[in-house]
């Protein structure tokens, strides 16, 4: 059975493009176009990660976050964080991100940093340590 992945982010294009890359991968792929719509999707089926963008109407990342970390349900679930911010980090790892990515990013950084964040949670059998990786990658040439 293929890992489940839910994209959350209100970029139609980025939504779309992620989807497509980790569909490639053989995951199954999900995507919500902002925190509302994201935690509702994680109460319909639970996802094993999480890629989700700060910045979205309605309730933004961090929102999200702090509402899945609250809940026993869910918190244990890895988040990635996908933003073009670059000054969110340290509310990002408050919150307990397991990951914090700068716009723009690879497909191939992306899906090295999915299957690790995945296969850490599966094989350990317990959640991953807030912020385990940060990674800013520079734009496409």
């Amino acid at each position: 059975m293929a890992l489940n992945v839910l994209v959350v982010d209100d970029d139609a294009h980025v939504r779309e493009t992620i989807g497509i890359h980790l569909r490639n991968a053989g995951y199954e792929v999900r995507t919500s176009k902002n925190g509302i719509e994201g935690g509702y999707a994680v109460l319909r089926k639970r996802p094993d990660l999480i890629i989700m963008d700060v910045q979205m109407p309605y309730m933004d990342g961090f929102e999200l976050l702090a509402a899945l970390r609250a809940d026993q349900e869910t918190r244990n679930i890895p988040v990635m964080m996908l933003t073009t911010e670059n000054d969110c980090h340290e509310r990002a790892k408050t919150l307990g991100a397991n990951c914090y990515v700068t716009k723009p990013i690879f497909a191939d950084k992306l899906l090295e940093l999915v299957a690790a964040h995945v296969a850490r949670a599966a094989s350990r059998g317990r959640p991953l340590p807030p912020m385990a990786t940060r990674h800013a990658l520079p734009a496409p040439a």
